[in-house]
């Protein structure tokens, strides 16, 4: 919805996915840590690396030291070149990827972990478990809220679009008083 109203956003989950694709430096070390079956024909084997990582915190901890620091590296290059009073580095993980110092303003989304988990699996194909496995390496809503400067809760479109529209206000105020 800050894209819609000319935001530019950062998609770092995206992005991480793609840089693991298509860096050579990445592929290697992902390669050296995780094994060959962490590509295949197709390219970054998603399935294998999940697998092994969202049911071992040393695994995904390894992981996140290796991609983290490229995705910085490209957001940071990346932001150099937008326009407009301030940027968006969307994550799903910033405070566990201890990312949030790289910010200015930390905006937690919420929604209840229902919510969540049903939208997962219908945008992405996976099952329950997988959800949760991912989820269960998260922190809490609470704690996400706590740590945040604003929060908004994304359950209802409608209060979404204007809780959305109140924040751009705010985040476009306040980087134009920095």
């Amino acid at each position: 919805m800050l894209a819609e109203r000319g935001v530019a956003l950062y998609d770092a989950d995206s992005r991480a996915k793609e840089l693991m694709s298509s860096s050579e430096a990445l592929r290697e070390a992902l390669i050296e840590s995780f094994g060959t079956e962490t590509f295949n024909d197709e390219g970054l084997n998603r399935a294998y690396l999940a697998g092994r990582v969202f049911n071992d915190a040393e695994q995904l901890k390894r992981l996140n030291s290796i991609v983290h620091p490229a995705v910085i590296a490209d957001f940071e290059a990346w932001a150099e070149v937008q326009e407009g009073n301030y940027v968006v580095f969307e994550s799903a993980i910033l405070f566990e990827a201890g990312l949030e110092d790289r910010v200015d303003v930390v905006v937690a989304v919420m929604a209840p972990e229902s919510l969540r988990v049903e939208r997962v699996m219908a945008r992405d194909g996976h099952s329950k478990e997988q959800v949760m496995a991912r989820i269960n390496n998260q922190m809490s809503d609470d704690e996400r809220s706590d740590r945040s400067k604003y929060s908004i809760v994304n359950i209802d479109v409608e209060d979404l679009e204007e809780d959305v529209e109140q924040l751009h206000r705010r985040l476009s105020y306040d980087s134009q008083r920095q």
